[in-house]
């Protein structure tokens, strides 16, 4: 949720939202909608005053007046409900667009939409296509089975098999290691919230359809485990010496992939169900750029660590969620389609997601912590990458690093 008194009063922040590519018209409508309902707060707490002084006039006055007396107040008290009535609805309807307003964007965020990133560094070769794409050869190796996945869950799930699954641990275990060393606390969360916990984490209401709900228990679905990670300090004071605090989640991720029809339909680049390791930090302040700048440091040491070529690019601020306001996301090379896709992404929230959960800086003047989020490891998405730059005569040659975890340094085709 924005400072709707920065917005007020500083019309770059207002610029900053803009280039998001918000209705200018949503913006005005709570600019609207604040001055009434702080109009209406400055009404209620002078006929609070009124009334005060009312109810001591009736104590002070003597039998032949208090009759009078009380009446006039009595009046006072129904015209001061009326009146937190009103300020009630209008707060209410505040509290309701504030939710619709995303983060501004960073200054150093370029203008722009999805294909307007800034590319900030490339790192590695990129080869020429294997012999067979992810798909195929996980297919060849045994790695995945689509057919009945589908079959029993519907397009979009498959079921990972036999290596990949150690594989799939090996990765999980390195990674959460590297994390350990890193300062991470390890949690393996929840992945059923409450609705509020979505929203509180800047999910909802913006992106309620891309979530799985559970109508009946009114729960949902985590699309990351940054949500639950999010709530793991809600409505906390931390002191100074607290902060960073900063965690590791493991979960089992469930998106609903709107909007992306007939893209990626093969192998397990999008689908519905898929584990990862998630990032989340909780900072002062001042230290959020340098923390989001960490996030991304450690996730190039485990992608570089795999053999992977990648690019890192600013994302445009048309393409930014709402919540962030600036994200980086780290592209690897995907030989079968001669391009760079997607692998982890890193955002900086600042006080964005504190204001809904209440997270401070204790003895800081209520100052608000801020927090950021990124993928550490997207396990099927990241084996998909190793499936293509792996492959050697027929065999999946596994990442060096993950040797000693899986037991074996590769498998070959049955």
């Amino acid at each position: 949720m924005i400072d709707l008194r920065k917005l007020r009063d500083d019309p770059a922040v207002r610029a900053a939202i803009e280039r998001k590519r918000v209705d200018a018209a949503v913006i005005d409508e709570i600019l609207a909608l604040d001055s009434e309902r702080r109009d209406q707060q400055q009404i209620v707490e002078q006929m609070r005053s009124r009334q005060k002084a009312a109810s001591k006039a009736v104590g002070d006055a003597d039998a032949s007046e208090r009759a009078a007396l009380l009446e006039a107040a009595s009046g006072l008290k129904q015209e001061l409900q009326t009146a937190e009535q009103s300020l009630a609805e209008v707060t209410a309807r505040v509290n309701e667009l504030a939710l619709l307003i995303p983060n501004p964007a960073d200054a150093s965020v370029p203008d722009g939409g999805e294909d307007d990133g800034e590319v900030l560094r490339t790192v590695g070769d990129t080869p020429a296509p294997p012999p067979q794409d992810h798909a195929q050869f996980a297919a060849a190796l045994g790695f995945i089975e689509t057919h009945q996945a589908v079959q029993a869950s519907g397009a979009r799930f498959a079921s990972l098999m036999r290596e990949a699954v150690f594989i799939e641990f090996a990765l999980v275990q390195w990674v959460l290691q590297i994390l350990r060393a890193e300062g991470f606390v390890a949690v393996v969360p929840p992945v059923l919230v409450r609705e509020e916990t979505m929203t509180e984490a800047g999910f909802f209401p913006t992106d309620r359809n891309q979530v799985y709900a559970l109508e009946a228990d009114e729960l949902f679905l985590v699309g990351t485990s940054e949500v639950s990670l999010a709530a793991l300090h809600r409505g906390e004071r931390l002191t100074p010496d607290e902060l960073p605090a900063r965690y590791a989640g493991y979960s089992s991720c469930f998106r609903r992939e709107a909007g992306t029809y007939g893209k990626d339909t093969t192998g397990i680049f999008r689908v519905h169900q898929f584990d990862k390791v998630e990032m989340f930090s909780f900072v002062a302040p001042d230290e959020s750029e340098a923390e989001h700048e960490r996030i991304l440091a450690v996730q190039e040491q485990i992608i570089g660590a795999l053999g992977l070529p990648y690019r890192v690019v600013n994302i445009a601020a048309g393409d930014l969620g709402a919540a962030a306001a600036k994200k980086y996301d780290i592209e690897v090379w995907l030989p079968s389609e001669g391009r760079y896709r997607e692998l982890t992404s890193c955002s900086n929230y600042r006080d964005f997601s504190a204001r809904r959960l209440d997270t401070r800086i204790k003895g800081e003047g209520g100052q608000f912590v801020h927090t950021l989020n990124g993928t550490a490891c997207a396990v099927g998405r990241t084996l998909l990458f190793c499936l293509e730059h792996c492959q050697h005569d027929g065999e999946f040659l596994v990442p060096e690093v993950l040797v000693p975890l899986t037991g074996f340094d590769r498998v070959a085709i049955r």
